[in-house]
């Protein structure tokens, strides 16, 4: 992958070199091989560090590819559309289950086992095996989703493209997302946490265990297995003190609810009704 790091680099640094063919080449390269997922935005941590590792280069590719194409008509059925990127297909052959009108532009990886509702994934994104990706959820360009994660109806996961040093949204396998959340700004959700329905969780937003006796604090970062829920918490402004939104974290998953629980059941041990 050198060679081709190199070369987006390059051309990173000068556009002028889009215009050539191994240039052109190595983008198409890049996107074909985040397509068949051999290739990640970001991978998961090797070691001890529990740190992602962002391939910048990568997303420099996925941007350099838009200059590079000219916009084209399909046809899908009744419907059309214009654009300069393609949609995926086969995915039969990719065992991947999609029901109309979901749509995945090329680019963006499902894995075998993966189910995708009247929904959006946009280029980038690495969807995991056995997920669900419900009604009306979109995944983001570049987001990283794990395996055996439910996205419910509505959820909303934020892309990155730009800044090219950004984090993309990274939901660590099992996690479950209640519906109407929205997880933006390069946010993670730690393994097999459970997010309560309407939890808006973007890069600043403060994320308060209330378990202990006293609140512990994280700012974009869900522990595993931590169950959440929509808060608010005061802020003093010039104009007075007003409630501003925060997220909950009111205990953690439970043995009990297995991977393929529901939210409700996962609430319903905190006495929560969302």
């Amino acid at each position: 992958m050198s060679d081709l790091q190199t070369l987006i680099e390059a051309a990173w640094a000068d556009r002028a070199l889009l215009q050539t063919p191994e240039t052109k080449a190595a983008i198409e390269h890049v996107i074909e091989e985040l397509d068949k997922g051999r290739l990640r935005v970001a991978e998961p941590p090797q070691d001890r560090t529990n740190e992602w590792q962002v391939n910048d280069w990568v997303k420099k590719a996925v941007i350099l590819y838009f200059p590079i194409r000219q916009m084209s008509t399909q046809e899908v059925g009744p419907f059309e559309y214009h654009d300069k990127m393609a949609l995926k297909t086969d995915y039969a052959g990719q065992q991947v289950r999609v029901v109309p009108p979901a749509v995945a532009r090329y680019g963006a990886y499902l894995a075998p086992g993966v189910i995708l509702m009247p929904s959006y994934t946009n280029i980038g994104a690495y969807v995991g095996e056995g997920t669900m990706v419900d009604t009306w959820a979109t995944v983001g360009s570049c987001a990283q989703i794990g395996k055996g994660v439910h996205l419910s109806g509505g959820v909303g996961i934020g892309g990155v493209l730009e800044p090219v040093q950004a984090a993309p949204v990274i939901i660590e396998d099992g996690a479950f997302i209640g519906s109407r959340s929205i997880l933006v700004e390069g946010c993670r959700i730690g393994t097999e946490a459970v997010i309560g329905a309407g939890v808006t969780i973007t890069g600043s937003t403060k994320i308060i265990d209330v378990t202990g006796s006293e609140p512990k604090e994280y700012k974009g970062y869900v522990p595993p297995r931590s169950v959440v829920i929509p808060g608010s918490i005061a802020k003093q402004f010039p104009a007075g003190e007003y409630q501003v939104p925060c997220a909950l974290i009111i205990g953690q998953r439970k043995p009990s609810t297995d991977l393929k629980t529901s939210l409700n059941d996962a609430l319903r041990d905190f006495g929560v009704s969302v």
